[in-house]
């Protein structure tokens, strides 16, 4: 965002760069000042503050809201209100909380992407034992042989994958299923073959993958490198879901017509990564991933990652129609 005179600058902007002062990152984030400069703000709206764990973003639209929107203060007053993904053992199930709005990414085009679904996150970690010994022999069947092949075949398969993307114009990246080796383990010294040695992947599965035949393919990767090699689970979702994205949704029928009527370009899409919409759709929750930030370019987690003054108050006012509409759409009957 470019300096500006604070005496002219969007209360919206001035709010967001009094947030952004707080050091929130990690090692040490200072997550008490983040609290208390939420709670403060919501206490000279008059609303009430829950503390949850949640992903930081989307609260200072909302805390900048009212003040400039007597309709929406209703709403809010009046509703009970999660903008920001959050997980709960149970839900209320009040009208609003029957559709969930969490994350998004930019678009560098004039559109808008929604995401109806998210990949199936996998941390695998594959182990292979062998013969040890001295580094000055030809030691057969050792573990980093065994290793090695399993590297190979899915490498292989991530090739296989990035091929099948590259080839289809109508394929997104979240479509097809992702794999990256991230992490090599094993030994003790240059010139000791070690006994063991393992290999970490992160595996972003499609919605469309049979993960009971996946784990039958990472079986059959293990069975073709030699005995004694094996694989475990640091993370393993298991319930994919897809929000519908038709009319027989009504919450996507709300928030298209809502886009529609702002001549919004949409571009529906599923996520590439992993958001804590995962676990409201497998909740029955049909969440929407949304961040209202188009002609910007791609930078989550990237050096410089910034957001254009403009976008961000257009995904104000954006937010602020979605957000009564959304607020006044039924329960539906297996909600009550």
């Amino acid at each position: 965002m470019a300096s500006k005179d604070p005496e002219s600058e969007h209360p919206s902007v001035t709010l967001f760069r009094q947030y952004l002062r707080i050091r929130t990152v990690h090692p040490n984030p200072d997550y008490g000042t983040a609290v208390a400069f939420f709670e403060e703000r919501a206490h000279q709206l008059g609303l009430s503050c829950q503390k949850v764990e949640v992903t930081p973003g989307y609260v200072i639209p909302v805390l900048t809201w009212p003040g400039t929107n007597p309709t929406l203060s209703s709403i809010l007053l009046n509703s009970h209100m999660d903008v920001v993904p959050v997980f709960k053992e149970h839900w209320s199930h009040d009208p609003f909380e029957a559709f969930k709005d969490s994350e998004g990414l930019a678009n560098p085009t004039d559109a808008f992407t929604v995401f109806y679904s998210e990949r199936s996150l996998w941390w695998v970690r594959f182990t292979s034992s062998g013969r040890p010994g001295h580094g000055s022999r030809f030691i057969e069947d050792t573990a980093a042989e065994k290793l090695h092949k399993v590297v190979n075949s899915i490498l292989a398969f991530r090739e296989k994958e990035r091929q099948r993307l590259q080839s289809n114009p109508h394929l997104k990246e979240g479509a097809v299923t992702c794999v990256n080796l991230t992490k090599l383990e094993g030994g003790v010294a240059y010139n000791v073959v070690p006994a063991t040695m393992s290999a970490s992947f992160d595996f972003r599965l499609a919605p469309d993958v049979d993960l009971q035949a996946f784990e039958k393919q990472l079986q059959s990767w293990c069975q073709a490198a030699g005995e004694g090699v094996t694989f475990e689970f640091a993370q393993r979702w298991m319930k994919p879901r897809v929000t519908p994205i038709d009319d027989a949704n009504p919450w996507w029928a709300a928030f298209n017509r809502v886009c529609k009527d702002m001549n919004l370009t949409l571009e529906p899409e599923i996520f590439p990564a992993a958001t804590d919409s995962r676990y409201l759709r497998a909740v029955g929750i049909p969440a929407l991933g949304f961040s209202p930030m188009n002609r910007t370019p791609v930078l989550l987690h990237d050096n410089d990652e910034r957001l254009h003054e403009t976008v961000f108050l257009r995904g104000i006012d954006i937010y602020t129609h979605l957000l009564s509409v959304l607020a006044s759409v039924p329960a539906l009957p297996n909600e009550n």
